[in-house]
């Protein structure tokens, strides 16, 4: 019997030999019948005028073979080894941007390169310059490979702190300035679905690294992220799930200044306005090296947190927190149904984080006195009416297989009295730390086979 495949530009066809007293399987001959898969086309940037010389701008090359991908339908973007400075590019539906071993993405260090849009900023929706690499209402779309997405993004933090520490701090406007102190995004996903970010080593994002925001079925796997190259990035946080459902987020291993895996829902009279919650994301087997906490839930919580699973995660010094729940009294949701497990800690202070008062000076937006005239985006800051609807609300909470070593104090939880943090469980938790530390405004807590040992020989309480 011969079986062969070939392909023309239409279809896939067989030419099937078969002698005629022979006796096939028809299994056999239903493989051969079957149409032979067609290799996804490439489209190498460097054939529409890429340099990748580490000088040369390669903005508008880099597009053209990304959109002559789209054009074609499933196309593969690839790149010669080299380094290519880009402003922002845009992912379309179905194609690929393969980044080999070798390939370095290099963001230019200009703001016009990153062209004003509509999206979300910490919470709040409002026009910002747009990230790097975006994918922005498209579909299918997988950006992946061994190779290098650098934001260069010291120029961004410089500008962050002096126009904090210059400008805004001494007008009692320390809240305002993430806002107004514009930076790009490293990568960024926005009201999209079915896509995949594999693989790559992200470095020195000027904001924040991957936002995947108002998105559905997002896989994140293998990023390495490195944030603190050059310094200590004001604002990079590793990975934000904004408002987004269906989301895997497994085996990164990540440095940064900030939120490491971060779950966000919208910020105090915005958020509360698009109710959008984040939901159904499972976050497996990463690594946290440096930055704010291991795994946050917050602080923007207005649409609400639910349904999340945290499996396998080591968290290591000189992290603060192993699992961080943060919120204020103006961001209201409610944050419910969240499974934490396997959690390892080593020279992490707190490895168990909990305040629904966090960072007063940037959570609670006050106008001083004489300020007239104001963006819209403030305004939404500083109104949340009636108060109550500010207060955001824990339940049904699963935290079992915590090992911690070298921690300062075991737990630092506290809420409000008339918001408690309710149906939390505990169990299989063992925690060496300096002293038990505290739990304030619990109720229906649960707690089994807890073994914490501290050196002032202090007990832990539930009040």
């Amino acid at each position: 019997m011969t079986c062969t495949h070939f392909n023309s530009s239409a279809r896939s066809h067989v030419l099937l030999i078969v002698p005629m007293r022979s006796s096939i399987p028809l299994l056999t001959m239903a493989l051969c019948l079957a149409p032979a898969p067609l290799r996804a086309a490439t489209f190498e940037v460097t054939a529409y005028g890429a340099k990748g010389d580490g000088k040369t701008v390669d903005t508008a090359a880099i597009q053209k073979a990304i959109d002559a991908a789209a054009k074609a339908g499933n196309g593969v973007v690839t790149f010669h080894p080299g380094v290519y400075l880009s402003g922002a590019l845009f992912l379309k539906s179905r194609t690929e941007l393969r980044l080999h071993e070798g390939v370095e993405i290099r963001g230019v260090q200009l703001l016009a390169a990153y062209p004003i849009m509509q999206t979300r900023v910490a919470g709040i929706e409002m026009p910002w310059p747009s990230a790097l690499i975006n994918v922005y209402e498209q579909s299918h779309v997988k950006i992946g490979g061994k190779g290098v997405v650098d934001g260069d993004g010291k120029i961004w933090w410089d500008k962050y702190w002096r126009m904090r520490r210059e400008e805004y701090e001494p007008k009692g406007l320390r809240w305002a300035v993430d806002y107004d102190c514009r930076r790009p995004r490293l990568i960024q996903v926005y009201k999209s679905t079915d896509v995949d970010l594999q693989g790559l080593t992200l470095k020195r994002p000027g904001f924040w690294t991957v936002h995947i925001c108002y998105s559905q079925r997002v896989t994140v796997d293998g990023l390495v992220i490195r944030a603190n190259i050059d310094g200590r990035g004001p604002s990079t946080d590793g990975v934000d799930i904004d408002s987004s459902s269906d989301v895997l987020v497994s085996h990164c291993d990540i440095e940064n200044n900030d939120d490491a895996i971060c779950l966000k829902a919208g910020r105090d009279a915005d958020g509360l306005r698009v109710n959008r919650p984040t939901e159904k994301v499972r976050i497996y087997d990463n690594t946290v090296r440096a930055g704010a906490a291991g795994v946050t839930i917050g602080s923007e919580t207005s649409g609400g947190i639910r349904d999340i699973e945290v499996k396998g995660l080591m968290v290591l010094s000189p992290v603060p927190a192993g699992i961080l729940f943060k919120s204020a009294s103006t961001r209201g949701g409610t944050i419910e149904n969240i499974d934490i497990s396997n959690v390892t800690t080593v020279g992490v202070a707190t490895p168990v984080s909990i305040t629904l008062n966090w960072n007063p000076s940037y959570s609670y937006a006050r106008l001083p006195e004489g300020i007239k005239d104001m963006p819209a985006y403030w305004r939404v800051l500083t109104e949340v009416v009636p108060p109550a609807l500010g207060l955001p609300h824990f339940r049904k909470i699963k935290i079992s297989g915590l090992k911690s070593t070298g921690a300062q104090r075991a737990f630092a939880v506290s809420s409000y009295a008339d918001s408690p943090l309710v149906d939390f469980e505990f169990k299989d938790i063992e925690i060496e730390a300096k002293t038990a530390g505290t739990i304030a405004n619990a109720q229906g807590w649960k707690m089994e086979d807890m073994r914490i040992k501290t050196a002032d020989g202090s007990t832990l309480t539930v009040k």
